[in-house]
């Protein structure tokens, strides 16, 4: 596989290369102005999507970090974006060109004082895998095989940056307006930063560990903090396919209900009984055994639930509060849903708004089971979103809506819904993890 040799790094170096990609995009438009004069009109914006998204997941893995984080996000938005910028934008989830062997080497060096070889009986120069914000070796060491996560140079000191090019975009294009905007870049700028402080993951890895390690089906490596430091992270090699993998080649009706299962109790274990989930369930994040066991991995975007927010939230999946007006509005100001400033017309428009996708977003919650292979509430929740801001833009209202803690919420319960409809699994039990549960812990929602 070819291989990275340096990373751009500063601001001017990183807009360079995304002036770069714009360009491309350009041309790839005049081609599409052409091609539609001699191929039909679906023909032609096939082809450019295509173009386009080579030329954006490019330019996009070169600068890697937060950028091409950016572009994982988006590979889960399957009824939103475009069928080849999917399909490009998921490679970025566990198949990016990796750092050269010298660049891996100053990494171990720096972190250290040793080289690779020097820590372990074998360590492989190669990479295995690579994704956003890392790449994944082989080493050996006692008997053991290990897994060794080295961290990109330079991703967190380019995260600003990269935000600062992508935040006007995003103002536009979700219809953002005025000061109260910040606090949701604020949310993301804080998250990459975790992402990128693997002490912290580590910590947060062995503690999920600790916590769920009883979930039936679960599987967790251990993890080594004697060779691990604030850019390297070793633990168990587990042998397994990506989830992603999995979901194309599986034929066996079970197998996907028992992983889908497993899953479902892992995140609604994490929501509602840590009160601290993993917040970024992408395929590349999770391995099935032979066994058709879940191996969870990659702990380093956590979101803590407070409690003056975990309860009017999970309120809201409730049927009778929904249809409540009284009830309904109250958890929506206790949100920051509806604000007191807003006008009738806002008030009106974002309670009708909220009270339709909620109906639909919390269908799941509403019985004891609930399948996931009928995609047409999945296909219900996408329209909605892109109804929303089409309608608040239109309207010219300001859409800025919700608590900060809004954004990986949703990102959460979005990409889970995503895998869980990709596994087609049947006859979910909604409130198995209740029965995981310590004694102890109370459980509502």
């Amino acid at each position: 596989m070819k291989t990275t040799k340096n990373i751009p790094i500063s601001k001017l170096q990183r807009t360079s290369k995304l002036v770069k990609t714009g360009a491309k995009v350009g041309v790839n438009y005049l081609k599409y102005y052409g091609d539609k004069m001699v191929n039909s009109e679906e023909y032609a914006k096939e082809r450019l999507d295509e173009n386009n998204a080579n030329d954006i997941y490019d330019g996009l893995k070169t600068l890697k970090g937060s950028a091409l984080k950016m572009a994982q996000m988006m590979s889960m938005e399957k009824n939103i974006m475009p069928k080849a910028f999917v399909e490009k934008f998921s490679l970025s989830q566990f198949s990016v060109p990796p750092l050269s062997a010298p660049l891996v080497l100053k990494t171990f060096k720096r972190s250290f004082g040793k080289f690779p070889h020097q820590l372990f009986d074998h360590f492989n120069n190669e990479a295995i895998n690579a994704a956003s914000i890392g790449q994944v070796h082989q080493a050996k060491k006692n008997g053991k095989t290990l897994a060794v996560k080295i961290q990109y140079p330079g991703v967190a000191q380019s995260i600003q940056s990269d935000l600062a090019i992508v935040k006007p975009v995003a103002m536009k294009m979700f219809n953002l307006k005025g000061e109260h905007s910040e606090k949701y870049f604020k949310e993301v700028e804080n998250k990459l930063f975790e992402e990128t402080d693997y002490e912290l993951e580590l910590d947060q890895s062995q503690e999920v560990t600790a916590s769920c390690g009883h979930i039936p089906n679960l599987r967790f490596p251990t993890y080594y903090p004697e060779y691990s430091s604030s850019e390297i992270i070793t633990m168990d090699w587990m042998d397994g396919t990506h989830l992603s993998e999995f979901i194309k080649t599986n034929t066996d009706r079970e197998a996907a209900n028992l992983v889908g299962q497993t899953l479902w109790d892992f995140y609604m274990y994490q929501l509602h009984v840590l009160h601290k989930v993993h917040a970024d369930p992408h395929p590349g994040n999770f391995l099935v055994s032979t066994a058709n066991e879940i191996i969870a991995l990659d702990f380093g975007c956590m979101k803590e639930i407070p409690e003056d927010f975990y309860t009017p939230y999970f309120q809201l999946f409730k049927s009778d509060v929904i249809n409540n007006p009284d009830s309904f509005e109250k958890n929506l100001l206790a949100l920051e849903v509806l604000k007191a400033e807003d006008t009738e017309e806002e008030r009106e428009f974002f309670t009708q708004m909220f009270h339709e996708v909620l109906e639909c977003f919390t269908q799941p919650f509403q019985n004891d089971t609930f399948d996931f292979s009928d995609m047409t509430l999945f296909a219900k929740i996408s329209e909605f979103g892109e109804q929303y801001l089409k309608k608040a833009s239109l309207m010219k209202m300001n859409a800025n809506r919700g608590s900060k803690h809004i954004i990986y919420m949703n990102r959460t319960f979005f990409g889970l819904f995503s895998l869980m409809f990709d596994l087609k699994a049947e006859n979910i039990k909604i409130n198995n993890y209740i029965q995981l549960s310590p004694s102890e812990v109370p459980i509502e929602y």
